[in-house]
């Protein structure tokens, strides 16, 4: 095949040329680098063809679903807030407290030490830490009284449980204390004022408490 080109002799008279030696004749021609100057560098060029494969991800999302790019739009936003939903969610349920956690994180202290430690906190409304000070203080005051026998790897509610047998009177607000205990430590929850009032008005009371005859006599006869 020939392509007609004009001679640049300016008679017009059209010069007859092969494709082939017309077409590698442009090639070498466009191949000169003052022909590509300004084009972009190849990460700009990158992000130009991945951005057009995004555009045109999007506009056949649009396309298939129903309002078009409004109908969308209504999609994303549903996906995001389920996400957010499952978000909140899943936080909600490691929040769970448990109670496998020992009581005592550290080498114990007294029970006045960590009384004081509680009366602390509460003065600078740590409510939290004054719970956990304070179930630590209740703990230790009833091995003090041998009416616990010391376990510095139980938990509060291991220590509720024993001295519940104890002091029975008390079981009931002992397994509370201790479930408040957990809830604060390990769910994730912040302790409140009200909470650290009655773990407070429990430590008092058990101070003067008196155990269960018959649980004193089975543990010194046993």
């Amino acid at each position: 095949m020939l392509i007609r080109l004009l001679a640049s002799t300016g008679d017009d008279t059209p010069v007859l040329v092969p494709r082939v030696p017309a077409r590698e004749a442009a090639e070498r021609e466009l191949s000169d680098p003052r022909y590509h100057e300004n084009d972009p560098n190849p990460l700009l060029q990158a992000l130009d063809w991945l951005w057009e494969r995004v555009g045109d991800l999007f506009g056949a999302a649009a396309g298939a679903a129903p309002g078009g790019w409004i109908g969308l739009l209504a999609i994303v936003v549903a996906a995001l807030l389920l996400a957010l939903a499952l978000r909140l969610r899943l936080g909600a349920l490691r929040r769970t407290p448990t109670t496998g956690g020992t009581l005592f994180e550290h080498q114990p202290r007294t029970a006045a030490e960590h009384r004081a430690a509680a009366e602390q906190h509460a003065a600078q409304r740590h409510w939290t830490e004054a719970i956990q000070e304070r179930m630590r203080a209740i703990v230790l005051a009833l091995e003090e009284r041998t009416l616990l026998t010391p376990g510095p790897g139980r938990t509060a509610d291991e220590a509720a449980r024993e001295a519940g047998r104890a002091l029975p009177g008390h079981a009931e607000r002992l397994r509370a204390a201790a479930h408040t205990f957990d809830d604060v430590t390990y769910g994730g929850r912040d302790g409140t004022e009200a909470e650290y009032a009655l773990l407070s008005d429990l430590d008092t009371e058990l101070r003067h408490a008196r155990p269960h005859l018959a649980t004193t006599g089975h543990r010194s006869g046993g």
